[in-house]
């Protein structure tokens, strides 16, 4: 069978395992299937996982284990990864305030997809989305993809300051900002949800392969559920 995935070393410490190069649900299902069964059978010297949309990371001590040895046991694994399933467990819902002061940038995708703030919100709240990885900050979830009629790109001059919770799309993705970080997606509305806490026993709140829906909610109820804690 023609090996549909590629396996190459990144320096003397990590190797990349790499599926096909697009934004596919099968895809990533491979990908967290993959870093799910590295992280069970825990292969000697192994210190990293790391998934991504269509590809692992594996950082290893190349004092404690053989590289090429390790390529294979990969090589193995990525093609057991073809019966990998895209469905999730559960599907978290995520409340959301989306337009005015919440989402700043939502009468700019009017203008710029033709669709009223009503259909923009409801294209965004329809799907199940997959998170796909975590990234750019901590809990940062990675999610898609989005209604091809409202994934517009990110803004021409990234904001400096993003409020923590804010809800974006860039393209093809969407997510949640878990901390007031710079940021460039358009932002469509806010969560009371916090992605990141360090503080809880498990502080990421979305780990890759989960399905998350948002669920809009008005004004009165975002500033309820912020009060009460409920979603902390």
């Amino acid at each position: 069978m023609t090996a549909d995935f590629s396996i190459q070393p990144v320096g003397d410490a990590a190797l990349l395992v790499a599926f096909a190069d697009r934004l596919d649900p099968a895809v990533n299902a491979r990908v967290v299937w993959l870093a799910d069964e590295l992280r069970q059978t825990r292969p000697p010297g192994v210190r990293d996982i790391v998934p991504a949309y269509h590809s692992l990371a594996v950082y290893f001590d190349p004092l404690r284990t053989d590289g090429d040895r390790l390529a294979r046991l990969l090589e193995v694994s990525a093609v057991a990864s073809r019966d990998a399933r895209i469905t999730a467990s559960s599907v978290r819902q995520v409340p959301v305030c989306y337009g005015a002061s919440y989402g700043p940038d939502l009468e700019e995708m009017v203008t710029a997809t033709g669709l009223t703030s009503a259909e923009i919100v409801a294209r965004h709240a329809a799907p199940t989305y997959r998170v796909f990885m975590i990234g750019f900050s901590p809990g940062f979830a990675y999610m898609g993809p989005v209604d091809p009629a409202i994934a517009v790109p990110r803004r021409a001059t990234p904001r400096v300051r993003v409020p923590a919770g804010s809800v974006g799309i860039a393209g093809q993705q969407t997510g949640i900002y878990p901390s007031e970080t710079p940021g460039g997606w358009m932002l469509v509305g806010r969560t009371p949800v916090q992605p990141f806490q360090p503080t809880r026993p498990e502080p990421f709140l979305f780990k890759a392969g989960d399905a998350v829906r948002f669920v809009p909610i008005d004004a009165d109820d975002y500033r309820r559920l912020t009060t009460s804690g409920r979603e902390r």
